[in-house]
């Protein structure tokens, strides 16, 4: 699979209330308006910002689908008997 991905970077201001105003780019990126939750995800210096999902069962549905080789459920479930 050959993904590109267009990377910009804007620079934004820390109000002094410790918030800040995230680009339009990036909310129209992420599909956000004005009253949605983000989840912010903090990996040694690096700060993500996501959408908080609605319905986490449905964010996650399929997630694993190609981890197993095709017949790895069905050879797992065979050395059960």
């Amino acid at each position: 699979m050959n993904v590109k991905y267009k990377m910009t970077m804007n620079e934004v201001k820390l109000s002094t209330k410790n918030q800040i105003v995230v680009p339009r780019e990036a909310r129209e990126t992420l599909g956000v308006k004005a009253g949605d939750r983000l989840l912010v995800v903090v990996r040694g210096e690096t700060v993500i910002l996501l959408p908080k999902p609605k319905r986490y069962a449905k964010t996650i549905a399929g997630i694993g689908r190609d981890f197993y080789p095709k017949d790895y459920l069905s050879t797992e479930r065979d050395s059960w008997q």
